[in-house]
């Protein structure tokens, strides 16, 4: 049962955006001007929740009679929409995902992180739940590094308590022992006894601190992005192994803000600056524009991947202009395209028009044995 306080903060906001919705009305757009503008269309979705625990849900594809059906899934990830105090860029980002939703019609959204970074977080948060429930599709969100800024009044907490109570959203607390708040996982289900990809959603922080450092064997003095922690390595190990023994082996892919340790083996720079191949990875698509803003520290949690041999991919944000699909050690490391336009780009970073901009969406396409495809799509299409 939700606390009073949350219900209560929760409704307080429906009726403060209620009010200002009516004032935007009356004065024909002249006040109230920071309401979210952009109106989705209805997709809707024939996924239904078929079971859930406090750090997992169980979604599948059904009939109309409610009987799971084993089916193509579709998903569509995004990250760092950087939804800031810019009216029309947020409005720009949320029209621009708006029409891939209406031309790919997922079965799944999956955001990576640092979306919503209004200085009324705990505000448009809600505006941006209430957008997203419009297109009648699941969803889910992980934190970035940038919502975790409490100097900023940017607590994820209250943010995630906003965010969970929405219908379609899947996110969830989960275990609170771990590290952050956001760790769980999504399984779909091909029948009632088999999963057909599962999908696990960490919450990768912000940056290091000594507390942690010294916690998880970094040096206490490091100083840089976050990285995963013993815990939450353990608990994902756990997880599956837990998940193998009630449903059998599967496949599964990982989502989380920063990248791993490992990206840095796909590309490097040559003697001109430019980034190239390494040759230790398969480059499906994509390039990279700038360093990999991952930790200094490797936790292990690509060792943990190769040992348990369930995931098949892991999909990043952070580094908005790098876009690369690789495929490295069996692994395939992928950045979604990032959908962002009040941050750097192409056009601040090296002068680019718009019309190259790499905005947009990654698409998952899987099969009905769980096999996985990844593809952009583009913005800039729609200019």
């Amino acid at each position: 049962m939700r606390p009073i306080t949350t219900f209560v903060r929760h409704n307080s906001i429906k009726a403060m955006l209620a009010t200002e919705h009516g004032i935007k009305a009356v004065s024909k757009g002249k006040y109230a001007k920071n309401l979210f503008s952009v109106e989705p269309k209805f997709v809707g979705t024939d996924v239904r929740i078929i079971k859930e625990t406090d750090d997992s849900t169980f979604i599948a594809k059904c009939d109309t009679s409610g009987k799971i059906v084993n089916k193509p899934f579709k998903i569509l990830v995004t990250t760092d929409l950087h939804l800031c105090d810019d009216m029309e860029l947020i409005n720009k980002s949320l029209d621009m995902l708006a029409k891939h939703v209406e031309a790919e019609k997922p079965d799944l959204i999956l955001f990576t992180g640092d979306v919503v970074l209004t200085d009324y977080q705990q505000v448009d948060c809600i505006q941006f739940g209430r957008f997203m429930e419009k297109m009648g599709i699941y969803w889910a969100y992980v934190f970035g590094n940038h919502e975790a800024r409490e100097e900023k009044e940017y607590h994820k907490y209250f943010m995630l308590k906003n965010l969970v109570s929405f219908p379609h959203c899947l996110s969830k607390f989960g275990d609170p022992s771990l590290f952050g708040y956001g760790n769980f996982f999504i399984n779909i289900l091909s029948s009632p006894t088999a999963i057909q990809q599962s999908i696990v959603m960490l919450d990768s922080g912000r940056n290091t601190s000594p507390k942690h450092n010294i916690e998880n064997g970094a040096p206490a003095e490091l100083k840089c992005y976050d990285f995963l922690k013993k815990e939450q390595i353990e608990w994902y190990k756990r997880t599956i192994r837990s998940l193998e023994n009630e449903y059998g082996k599967f496949k599964s892919i990982m989502a989380m803000h920063i990248a791993l340790c490992e990206y840095e083996n796909v590309m490097q720079l040559d003697e001109n600056g430019k980034y190239v191949p390494t040759g230790k990875a398969e480059i499906l698509y994509g390039g990279m524009y700038e360093s990999i803003g991952c930790s200094e520290f490797n936790s292990g949690m690509f060792d943990a991947i190769k040992e348990l041999g369930s995931t098949q991919a892991v999909i990043v944000g952070h580094d908005h202009i790098n876009d690369f699909c690789a495929k490295y050690d069996g692994v395939y490391l992928v950045y979604a395209q990032y959908d962002g336009y009040n941050t750097y780009t192409m056009g601040s970073n090296f002068g680019w028009d718009e019309k190259d901009w790499m905005q947009g969406v990654t698409m998952i396409d899987m099969t009905a044995d769980g096999e996985i495809t990844f593809r952009q799509r583009f913005n800039r299409d729609y200019l």
